[in-house]
């Protein structure tokens, strides 16, 4: 099978290097077993020469153009990004990927490299995740796409999508045990200390509110929500002292961070109930009061529905816990 990865502008080396290392491995593996290697890997790029890493340097460079075929293709994830500005210096890949498409190529995207496929349209009326970071953009921007936030991976019509970073290994799981078996998965799975059992990565988001935008009115009450949402009980309160209509205010709201004003407050709220469940040994009851609720059954509802966990499960997760320094 001919895997090309593309060598993007603000490609992230990471996902590269992942992408190259497990593919190899399975060659390896099929050697070892005295059957033929089954990936032969390149890098595509828009130029016809590309400074390849030092450590890639033995995996050849191809440019794309007309009449090639690849049976597989990756978009790696882009690093931390003005998205549109990138978007628009990868636009040259967006014809080949049409033309590989439709010669039967496999299209697999890491992390935020789904916004590449998004842009190219061929994501539109189909199934499609990324970083959960940057689901709310995605969904922004190409609203077209049937958008599984929390999904771990996703496959529709011989394109597939993962979540942010480490869920990158998950979509190559998929594809190995699409092309060579669920055996040797496992195998790479083991190989790689991968958990073959995730199904949700909600859990991993964090809520980093879009604050650069010029909207004042807005800042305002992203300011109020930041400084005082355990005292907040509902949306009005928030903006009771904003010289707009309702309406009006939730649409240039949303226009101005992707998210409705109480989708926004209700996030914030649960960041915080996940920091102090993450650093603090505070009980449950505490917690929930200190992020702003009073009603144990919809703080314990909210909060799945955020993070795909209930609060003890999180804390059994990601709570700090230092052992003793002897």
């Amino acid at each position: 099978m001919r895997l090309s990865i593309l060598l993007t502008s603000k490609y992230r080396l990471l996902s590269l290097a992942a992408i190259v290392d497990v593919f190899e491995t399975v060659n390896r593996f099929l050697h070892e077993e005295g059957k033929s290697e089954l990936f032969e890997i390149s890098f595509a790029g828009a130029s016809d020469t590309e400074v390849i890493p030092d450590s890639l340097s033995h995996i050849a460079y191809v440019p794309i153009g007309r009449g090639q075929s690849y049976d597989l293709i990756f978009i790696p994830a882009f690093g931390q990004v003005d998205m549109a500005k990138t978007l628009e210096d990868n636009r040259c890949f967006i014809p080949w990927l049409h033309e590989q498409y439709a010669r039967g190529a496999i299209l697999a995207s890491n992390c935020t490299g789904a916004f590449l496929l998004a842009a190219s349209g061929l994501l539109d009326d189909r199934r499609a995740t990324t970083h959960v970071d940057a689901v709310e953009k995605l969904a922004a921007y190409f609203p077209k796409i049937k958008l599984e936030q929390d999904a771990v991976v996703t496959h529709d019509a011989n394109i597939y999508t993962s979540g942010g970073a480490t869920s990158g290994f998950h979509v190559m799981l998929a594809l190995i045990q699409k092309c060579c078996g669920r055996e040797m998965a496992i195998r790479i799975a083991k190989s790689f200390a991968i958990d073959m059992d995730r199904e949700n990565q909600a859990y991993f988001g964090h809520f980093s509110p879009m604050e650069t935008h010029d909207d004042e009115l807005v800042m305002r009450v992203q300011h109020k929500i930041k400084n005082q949402f355990p005292e907040i009980k509902s949306i009005e309160e928030a903006i009771a002292d904003i010289p707009a209509s309702r309406r009006n205010f939730v649409r240039r709201f949303k226009q101005a961070t992707g998210l409705t004003p109480i989708r926004y407050l209700q996030k914030t709220k649960i960041e915080a109930a996940k920091r102090l469940l993450e650093n603090t040994e505070k009980g449950l009851f505490e917690i929930m009061l200190c992020a702003g609720y009073n009603d144990m059954k919809n703080f314990r509802q909210l909060f799945k529905e955020n993070t795909g966990m209930t609060p003890k499960a999180y804390r059994d997760k990601f709570a700090m816990r230092f052992e003793p320094i002897i």
